[in-house]
Order: structure tokens, then C-alpha cells, then sequence
């Protein structure tokens, strides 16, 4: 049923006072060197004036990672120097990452390796281990890491022979869904089979992970992330495509349906409606694409429109629907469940908004209120290459200790940074691996942005070559 204008205005009023927390980001408004909140009302618990964050990123002796004081790394796995329990190389290019609880003390870190097209490509693809395989001619996949109490470390194959596995989205019930941004059927780039889908690894299972099928029915197109709505089983999915923009979709199970481990990969090709978004302001007005919005605490309704052909081999989802039926965003990426709804990143826009431009946002979709609200908006960073600048969202999680952590994708330095609930950015660390010089920039993206199940470590990535990081620190609420 379409959200009328008396509701959406009744439900803005609510919304406008501030999206309902449980220790996470309020209203936020942040850009290099500007403030949500003024230096004087910014204060610890002993009403001290104080700074966001833990204090400035230290160099790295080492030239990897630039941290705060009291804080430290260790590299779990390196392309091209850990390896698999079979022997072989651990995938380059990680992206998308999220932690479960294992037995034993052991956590569980599941990794895609955002890796397109042929094999051949690539000198660290995701092995073909017997059983495993989707399309044997391609490279990507994700990796099962073991990290046990002890420090030891074990890495295995979760799926392998899938394509640009990127952000992907864990479940309420503990699997991971990792998704293929690509839009390549077989025949193309060398592949051998439809590639755009979803697939389901379970990290504690690897018997479950055997003879990989798509979940068909969440749509072939150019995946980034996906999250489970873990009341209404709902599943929201982000689109990273361009000419045109991507789009934001949510999936609504058949009647009768029930969730739970290897359950997805059960449905019918066609099984649910997948929808994408139709926003509208609170005078009824169409709005054309996210990206045009500049001002925190922007308030959208949201209505879906079934989408027509969702597997998409003749025409990509996102040009079936006519001009003015669905609501577009700049490269739709990471997201994460939380506080009732799902935070979503769309990365930078500068054609979109003319005059005011920005270089990345985060929204918040309220599932109860179909609203979405702008939380974050990254004013253009016109320096780079200047430290403490950021732009460029991409992966995200929200923080155990408030606010959100974000692993930047931008120009120049890459950093992964932090979002006060009072409104400021703060750096958390530093790509020193790869940052290149000014006349041959080699910088690289951080991703797979996690917490451990017990809070106590952040876990990262370098994209390339593809580095896990594990870092802790004296963690404490960042103000």
C-alpha cells in the first residue's frame, strides 16, 4: 500500500525528532573541518571540554597502519604470504568482512574477495576447492577465518567460482550473504555461467556450503550489500551501478516462509517481491535521486514498486523503470542493522548536486515509519591528500562503544574513521601500505569493517593486495 501524504507528514513530525538509538549515531552532519555540535557543548563525562576520537593517527614504524596511541594491529591474513589450510595463497583483494561467535572462544571471520572475471586475471584467486564451486571460471569468493584463543590462525573456502564479490550482509542467524557486483552472463569476461546474485555461506558449517546455488530471487544485478530485517524477515539490498544510478531494494518473502540456515538457497527463482525505492518528500514531491540532498535530517517517505523482470537477462533491473517511477542514489554501497532499521551508505556525488556537491552520506531506513532520514553528509574534501580529510563511504558498521565506523574509499589517503553521535569525525586509522606519491598515487581502499562478537577488536581490510588487520586499543565511547 503507498505511503499517503497525511501519513508520511505524520510520521516525519516523529522522525524529525531524532532517529530512536540503543547506543549508536543520532543525527549527524559532518564534513572536513565543519560540526554538528559546537566545541562548548562537546564535553566527556566529567563535562571536560574534549575532541572526538582517541587523538591523532602515530606513524606506523612498520608502514602499514597509522593508529592512535595505546592502539595496535596484527595482520591476520596477506595475500600472497598466509595461506589456506589446503596450501594455497589466501585471495587478494578483500572486501566485505563480518564476525561470528564460534565454539570455543574461536571467532569467525567471513571474507570476500572482490575479484571480476577470468581466473587467469589474477595471481591470487579463490582456490576451486571440490565442492565448492559456482563457475569455475572465476575468480572470486570469500574465505572462512578461524582466529583462535590461542592466536592461531586457519583460513578455508566458503564459496569460490563467483565474481567482484563485495560488501555482502550477515544474518540473524548467523550466515553471510555475499554478493556478486557484476551484471556478466555466461559468454561474457569468460564466464561460464549467469554471474549478479547472492549466495549463502555458512562459517560453521562446511558441509552446508557445498554445490553453491544463487539465491535467485533477491534479483541479478550489480550487488553491493544486502541486510535481514530480523522481525519481518524482510532483506534490503543496495545497487552499485551507474548510467543510470543504482537503486535501493527490499525484498519481501512469500507467504509462509520461514528463515533460518540454508533456507534461501530452497526458493523459487521468483519467489517474493523485489521492489526498489520511490521517495517523496512531505509535500508529495517526487524525488529523483538521494544524492541531491545535502541537509542532515532530511526526511523522505518511502514507497516500492515491484520490479518487472528481476533476473534480468535482456535488461539490467535498474533501466526497466520509466523516468519518475523509482528514486536512484551515486553508488549505493555498505549497510548495517541496527537500531530497528538499516543504515546505508551512498558515496559521493558532485554531478548530482551542482552547487552542492558531497562527497558521501549515510542514511537510515525506518522500516515501522517507511521513512528514511540523511544522518551524514561529508562536505567535498578539496585536499585529499591532506590527513584527517575523508570522502568516499563505503563499507560501514556501527560501533559497540556509539556512533558509526566507516572504511573510506575517496581520492588520496584512505583512512577508516568514526561518527560521534554529537555530530564529529574522527580518524581511527591510516593506509601507510600503499599511499603512493603525488605524481603516481597507489592508494588503496579499506573494507570489511566489523567488530568482534565481544567488542574488544576491530577488524579491517586493505583491499589490496588484500590484508586483514585485527586492531585494538583502549576502546571507550568516542564522545
Amino acid at each position: 500500500m503507498p505511503l499517503s501524504r497525511r501519513d508520511f507528514t505524520a510520521r516525519t513530525v516523529i522522525a524529525g525528532a531524532g532517529v530512536a538509538l540503543t547506543g549508536t549515531v543520532g543525527a549527524l552532519a559532518t564534513a572536513p573541518g565543519a560540526l554538528a555540535a559546537d566545541d562548548s557543548t562537546l564535553r566527556d563525562e566529567h563535562g571536560r571540554p574534549c575532541e572526538p576520537g582517541y587523538g591523532p593517527l602515530l606513524a606506523d614504524p612498520a608502514g602499514l597502519l597509522a593508529l592512535p596511541a595505546g592502539f595496535g594491529y596484527r595482520v591476520i591474513t596477506h595475500s600472497g604470504v598466509t595461506t589456506l589450510d589446503s596450501g594455497e595463497s589466501t585471495p587478494s583483494n578483500h572486501d566485505g568482512t563480518a564476525a561470528f561467535e564460534g565454539h570455543r572462544g574461536v571467532t569467525l571471520l567471513v571474507n570476500n574477495h572482490e575479484l571480476k572475471g577470468k581466473r587467469a586475471d589474477w595471481a591470487h584467486p579463490v582456490p576451486l576447492t571440490e565442492g565448492l564451486v559456482y563457475d569455475p571460471a572465476a575468480a572470486g569468493g570469500c574465505t572462512v577465518v578461524e582466529v583462535r584463543r590461542g592466536g592461531e590462525v586457519a583460513e578455508w573456502v566458503g564459496v569460490a567460482g563467483t565474481s567482484t564479490n563485495c560488501a555482502g550482509g550477515a544474518t540473524p542467524w548467523d550466515t553471510w550473504l555475499t554478493c556478486e557486483e557484476t551484471e556478466d552472463l555466461a559468454g561474457k569476461n569468460g564466464m561460464t555461467k549467469d554471474h549478479g546474485y547472492v549466495f549463502e555461506v555458512d562459517p560453521h558449517d562446511r558441509r552446508a556450503n557445498r554445490d553453491p546455488k544463487p539465491v535467485k530471487a533477491f534479483g541479478r544485478y550489480a550487488h553491493e550489500a544486502v541486510v535481514i530485517d530480523p522481525r519481518q524477515g524482510h532483506a534490503y539490498l543496495t545497487e552499485d551501478a551507474s548510467g543510470p544510478n543504482g537503486l535501493l531494494y527490499r525484498w519481501t518473502p512469500p507467504s509462509g516462509f520461514r528463515h533460518g540456515r540454508g533456507k534461501l538457497r530452497t526458493l523459487a527463482a521468483d519467489a517474493g517481491v523485489l521492489a526498489a525505492a520511490k521517495c517523496f518528500d512531505s509535500a508529495g514531491r517526487f524525488v529523483d535521486d538521494l544524492s541531491r540532498a545535502t541537509k542532515t535530517g532530511t526526511v523522505y517517505g518511502v514507497d516500492w514498486v515491484p520490479v518487472p523482470d528481476r533476473d534480468a537477462r535482456t535488461v539490467s533491473v535498474r533501466k526497466q523503470f520509466a523516468e519518475g517511477a523509482v528514486t536512484r542514489a551515486r553508488k549505493l554501497e555498505g549497510m548495517w542493522w541496527a537500531d530497528g532499521g538499516t543504515y546505508f551508505v551512498s558515496s559521493y556525488a558532485r554531478e548530482e548536486s551542482p552547487g552542492v556537491a558531497h562527497d558521501g552520506q549515510v542514511w537510515f531506513y525506518d522500516p515501522k515509519r517507511r521513512t528514511i532520514r540523511l544522518t551524514v553528509v561529508l562536505g567535498v574534501n578539496a585536499d585529499p591528500a591532506k590527513d584527517g580529510s575523508f570522502d568516499g563511504p563505503d563499507n560501514i558498521t556501527v560501533s559497540p562503544y556509539g556512533g558509526l565506523v566507516i572504511a573510506e574509499d575517496g581520492s588520496g589517503l584512505q583512512h577508516l574513521f568514526g561518527a560521534t553521535e554529537s555530530g564529529r569525525t574522527y580518524p581511527l586509522a591510516r593506509n601507510e601500505l600503499n599511499i603512493g606519491t603525488a605524481q603516481e598515487p597507489e592508494y588503496s581502499e579499506f573494507t570489511g569493517v566489523c567488530f568482534s562478537p565481544d567488542g574488544r577488536t576491530l577488524y579491517a581490510n586493505i583491499q589490496d593486495p588484500g590484508i586483514m588487520l585485527a586492531i585494538t586499543g583502549p576502546w571507550r565511547r568516542a564522545h
